[in-house]
């Protein structure tokens, strides 16, 4: 029966050990410095919004393609997963419009003609009359929000359910999983989902993975809709997007796309801007109180796993041992979650010469 050790307890790691234990002769352990449930700087899953806004170019949009699939059926059929169905407007400002022309810097997701028109079955234009003040156009369809205070647990316990063992470690050179099996056997796979820390981990030291950090406020007021929108009039470095998780878990107000930094104190000047620019772009969500009729939950700030160069989903023979690597994710770890996963398997397979289904 192979025996197969993946690092890393984040959405990554916990979709690659759900999708792995589904092959019942596989035996799955894994390790984890932090868990669903804890708080750090270093675990990035925990402190995501998260939802599903395509920001894959054409040519590289399978692994979100493929998870939109299977997020959409837990949404719709295992409430206990903490997912749900939102309407989700996407805004291109006038002073953006030749940025996206051009292609310089904004995601795909801002395109007047996106590829994505075709993933979702409401997809359509926004009609002059529903556009705010400075926006040229914009597009709306149906997306979902994850609740991840409820699906990373979620996703523990059907791990759980099929076998897969989580244990507490530290890592500090990819080789030493191979010993960490909870069977007391070598492994035959380690699989890689360290995130950010794939820059400090012995054996890998990836060095062009860097934090992006994400500074957000969530509050109480709940959004109609989800929002974001193709730039601000502040520094370079901030972005404007809402979001209202399922089941209570909060409305998400953001944020900032930082590149190399490392602060994980919230700064209360960015804070600030991002109430302020979410009450200019959805003025009912304070019933036109403005920054005021927030009611604070508080103001986090993660790290997102960027990593120059795009996500890295390889194998690698490191020492005696095949390793499947499965970093770099940025923003857009748990949209592209499902899609990337049903990669590591197929590698995994690869690696153990089984035949591809």
């Amino acid at each position: 029966m192979p025996n197969i050790v993946v690092i890393g307890a984040g959405v990554s790691g916990l979709t690659c050990a759900y999708l792995l234990s589904k092959q019942k002769d596989n035996v799955v352990t894994v390790i984890a410095k932090h868990m669903p449930g804890d708080y750090d700087i270093e675990y990035a899953s925990p402190i995501a919004g998260a939802n599903v806004l395509p920001m894959s170019t054409e040519k590289n949009s399978s692994w979100e393609r493929r998870s939109w699939k299977e997020l959409r059926r837990l949404a719709t059929e295992v409430p206990e997963a903490g997912i749900h169905l939102q309407p989700s407007r996407v805004y291109r400002r006038q002073q953006d419009l030749a940025k996206l022309k051009n292609g310089d810097g904004l995601d795909s997701l801002f395109l007047e003609d996106p590829w994505f028109k075709s993933l979702f079955d409401d997809f359509r234009e926004l009609s002059k009359e529903e556009l705010p003040e400075g926006i040229a156009s914009g597009c709306q369809f149906t997306s979902l929000c994850i609740n991840v205070m409820l699906y990373l647990p979620w996703l523990v316990g059907q791990c759980r359910k099929n076998g897969v063992v989580l244990r507490r470690g530290r890592v500090g050179h990819i080789s030493e999983a191979a010993s960490m099996s909870h069977t007391g056997g070598k492994a035959d796979v380690i699989v890689n989902t360290t995130g950010l820390m794939a820059s400090r981990l012995g054996g890998v030291m990836d060095q062009n993975v860097i934090p992006v950090r994400g500074q957000v406020v969530v509050v109480r007021n709940e959004a109609p809709y989800m929002v974001t929108k193709s730039g601000t009039d502040d520094p370079e470095d901030e972005i404007s997007y809402v979001m209202t998780r399922a089941a209570g878990g909060g409305t998400v107000l953001g944020g900032t796309y930082s590149k190399g930094q490392w602060e994980s104190q919230p700064d209360p000047n960015q804070a600030m801007r991002i109430m302020r620019r979410v009450v200019e772009m959805m003025p009912e969500i304070t019933n036109g109180q403005g920054v005021k009729g927030f009611d604070i939950i508080r103001h986090v700030v993660g790290l997102r796993p960027h990593r120059n160069g795009g996500v890295r989903i390889e194998k690698e023979k490191i020492g005696d041992t095949w390793v499947v690597h499965n970093y770099g994710h940025a923003g857009w770890g748990y949209q592209g979650s499902y899609g990337c996963a049903e990669d590591v398997v197929a590698l995994v397979g690869e690696v153990l010469n089984r035949p591809r289904l």
